[in-house]
């Protein structure tokens, strides 16, 4: 068997168990982002607590945590069980196929789970908002951004679940998450915060603003937001980046 075709079979074998563990995999990717999405973008506009509109500014940047979060954990997660004292990894680790595309593997398939979740939140979206004035033209730097962001946040969790030990995985998570949801210019425009700058820098090191930027001006080019070759190249560095010190971490690993 061919390393291509090993590959293959090894990528199709993750689908598939995707595929029968469908609800549980949705449940998992869609109940958070819903919520909020529902509190802020329904729940406070009706309020009156948040400006008219700001439901347009929302949406975009819950596709782009989606699209990066789920690709994060879909990769971290099952990287962390399979290099646990179970050594499960041992099974792919065997196919005939080089061990740097195991770790290749592990990237595309969390990304394309990442993909998937962020692809369903916009119906999702679009039915809980009510009209959704995006400009359609931009769907296609859209979808770009959301396919580099699925692969970024792959490789970040690559890196992360490679190179954390399984037994202090959960405190990373803790530590990580809520600095990630909350500086990646997902709920607000990263252009805007001028007048934070300490903020704005800091959110700047997020890979996911970039993500939430590109779509938001891709979506709404009314909105203040960053340059597209920007969010563009600075998600390009951050998969070569990231992806090449997973894949370091993960021989590593599994070299031992």
């Amino acid at each position: 068997m061919s390393p291509v075709r090993a590959f293959t079979a090894v990528l199709g074998r993750d689908v598939f168990v995707t595929g029968r563990e469908l609800p549980s995999f949705l449940a998992q990717v869609l109940v958070q982002p819903v919520a909020l999405l529902f509190i802020f973008g329904k729940v406070l506009s009706e309020l009156g607590y948040a400006q008219p509109g700001y439901a347009q500014i929302l949406l975009p940047g819950m596709i782009a945590l989606n699209a990066f979060l789920v690709s994060l954990q879909n990769t971290s997660f099952p990287l962390v069980l399979d290099f646990s004292y179970s050594r499960e990894i041992e099974d792919r680790l065997l196919a005939p196929l080089p061990i740097s595309w195991v770790a290749v593997e592990k990237m595309l398939f969390g990304a394309l789970r990442g993909l998937l979740a962020a692809v369903l939140m916009v119906p999702i979206g679009m039915v809980m908002l009510g009209e959704i004035n995006w400009n359609y033209s931009g769907l296609a730097f859209a979808l770009l951004c959301m396919l580099l962001g699925s692969f970024a946040g792959a490789a970040v969790g690559l890196t992360v679940g490679a190179a954390v030990p399984p037994r202090r995985i959960n405190i990373m998570f803790a530590v990580i998450l809520a600095p990630l949801m909350f500086t990646g210019a997902t709920q607000f425009p990263w252009a805007q915060l001028e007048h934070l700058r300490w903020f704005q820098v800091l959110c700047a090191i997020n890979p996911l603003t970039y993500v939430s930027e590109g779509m938001r001006g891709a979506l709404l080019p009314d909105v203040p937001h960053m340059a597209p070759w920007i969010c563009v190249l600075a998600l390009l560095a951050s998969c070569a980046v990231f992806g090449a010190l997973g894949i370091k971490f993960f021989l590593r690993r599994a070299l031992d």
